[in-house]
Formats: C-alpha cells, sequence, structure tokens
C-alpha cells in the first residue's frame, strides 16, 4: 500500500467521488485504472496495481495535534488490514466532523481509539460492497 503524499495527489483523489460517508468520516476515491481522470492521474500515482491511502484530518475538527496523529495512526492501520479487499485505487479517508471533547477527554484514552477504528471499519466494509 503506497502513501499519499503531495497536495497534487490530495486534489486529484478529492476531485473524485465520495464512496462511503459514517458520521465523522468521509472516503474519497480516484480510480486509477480507467476513466478520462485516470488518463491525468498516470504521471501522479507511479504505481497503479496497489491501492494508495491518505488521510486528512483539518484542524477544526481536530484542534490537538495530538488526536489528528492518533487518528492518523488508526487510518493508516485499518486501512492496511483492509488492503486485500481494496481496489488499485487513490483513497482519502476525510474527517468530516469532530469527536466530542467531553465524552472523549484524552487524545490517547482506548475509548477514541476504539470508537476511532470501529468508524473506519464500517467506512472500508461500506466501500467494498
Amino acid at each position: 500500500m503506497q502513501r499519499l503524499k503531495t497536495r497534487v495527489q490530495f486534489q486529484a483523489v478529492m476531485a473524485g467521488s465520495t464512496v462511503s460517508r459514517t458520521a465523522h468520516f468521509a472516503l474519497h476515491r480516484l480510480n486509477l485504472e480507467s476513466g478520462p481522470e485516470a488518463e491525468g492521474s498516470q504521471a501522479l500515482f507511479a504505481v497503479r496495481t496497489e491501492p494508495w491511502v491518505g488521510a486528512l484530518l483539518p484542524k477544526r475538527w481536530a484542534k490537538r495535534a495530538v488526536t489528528r496523529n492518533a487518528i492518523k495512526r488508526q487510518i493508516y492501520a485499518v486501512s492496511q488490514s483492509v488492503e486485500p479487499t481494496l481496489p488499485a485505487a487513490a483513497h482519502v479517508v476525510r474527517l468530516r466532523a469532530g469527536f466530542d471533547r467531553s465524552q472523549f477527554v484524552s487524545a490517547t484514552s482506548d475509548a477514541l481509539k476504539q470508537a476511532v477504528r470501529g468508524e473506519l471499519q464500517e467506512l472500508f466494509s461500506r466501500a467494498t460492497k
């Protein structure tokens, strides 16, 4: 599995379609195999036979860096575990709503990690159906 690194890669994927949503996350996908946008993405994505994954976490929804980093680690761990079921496409997991700080006081709490992991697993399972 490859990771998205450049701004241009993220912009190309965000211009693609949203394939699934949960309460806090949205999954955007850009197919690398066919379609008009795939022609322009050839230079952006050198390896086109495996999935690409990126995480987009705005400060608006996760103000503390420790929270953003903890959620990113969960995104990459869950995407690594579901890699065999993902198509050869570029994916961006976008945080679209914040987690309630009164319910999850600590960014490294087990409750937050379990909530994020469960929601990400649901997000990817919806996208592969």
